[in-house]
């Protein structure tokens, strides 16, 4: 990935992501796989969603079901992956250990600043699950962060599994969405969007990619066009991501937001639980404050 120049955000640095909203055709076949392949746990079920998060109780998705909802194309915009960051590499070997045991297809990646396990979900979602390296760690040159993809060292991270560890564990307290990469069919409009309009500072570039956060974070957000450039907003009838929440300080920030996107003629919606707005191909950001 090549080096951006560092850039401040128009967010707060204490901005954090919260529960992520994916939609599903078959919310029975979906909570077996979040809970029995990725380890969340049942936090809360009604007819047709369910939330789920780690072991502590705290939510990190919301499935909500529409019957008959297909898999988003390949190449329409909306969601690449969302990124589950768990607070460990001895967790992370914990979900690398029990996907290779159950023989799940996925991928492995070493990003300079993470290690990342790739896989779907039954209706196509894309789902990440990593663990952040110390920020001391983070490479930097002149002043800019450099992140990479590389082949992830699988063997040393299994080398942090404890003794007898149990496979079949809930993620831990502490797990959270980490960060959201989305497919966009033009890389200026998402950056007019997501840094000109709705604050996060641009960290880093790839080809046909953005990466974007606060707070000095590796990214918050993701957007690129590598199978979506020119597409027009994926059809309404597919499974994919309904929302995700972006958690600022207090109601002030809240304000500060809504200001801001007004200024940069983004429509976004107040209401009790926040400010809504949508980026051109209707991927949606809820910023909540507690």
């Amino acid at each position: 990935m090549a080096d951006a120049a560092s850039a401040s955000s128009a967010l707060p640095d204490a901005l954090r992501l919260g529960v992520a909203e994916l939609g599903v055709s078959d919310l029975g076949r979906s909570v077996a796989f979040y809970e029995g392949v990725v380890g969340l746990r049942t936090v809360d079920r009604a007819a047709r969603v369910a939330t789920l998060g780690g072991a502590d109780g705290s939510a990190v998705l919301r499935l909500v079901e529409t019957p008959g909802a297909r898999p988003k194309p390949k190449d329409a915009p909306g969601l690449f992956h969302v990124a589950i960051l768990v607070p460990e590499r001895r967790d992370l070997a914990v979900v690398l250990a029990r996907l290779a045991r159950d023989r799940v297809r996925l991928g492995a990646s070493d990003h300079l600043v993470s290690e990342a396990l790739y896989l779907d979900d039954p209706d196509g979602n894309g789902l990440e699950i990593y663990r952040d390296r110390p920020k001391a760690e983070w490479p930097y040159r002149d002043g800019a962060l450099r992140m990479a993809t590389e082949p992830m060292a699988a063997q040393e991270v299994l080398a942090e599994l404890s003794p007898g560890a149990d496979l079949d564990a809930a993620m831990p307290g502490g797990t959270v969405v980490g960060h959201v990469h989305l497919q966009v069919g033009d890389l200026a409009a998402a950056r007019s969007f997501w840094i000109d309009a709705v604050g996060f500072a641009l960290t880093t570039t790839y080809p046909g990619a953005l990466f974007m956060s606060a707070g000095g974070y590796h990214h918050h957000v993701a957007a690129n066009v590598w199978s979506s450039r020119g597409r027009g907003p994926a059809p309404e009838d597919v499974a994919g991501l309904r929302s995700f929440e972006a958690v600022l300080p207090d109601a002030n920030a809240l304000d500060v937001v809504a200001t801001r996107l007004e200024a940069g003629g983004v429509r976004g919606l107040r209401d009790e639980r926040g400010v809504t707005a949508s980026d051109p191909w209707g991927s949606t950001i809820v910023f909540v404050a507690p």
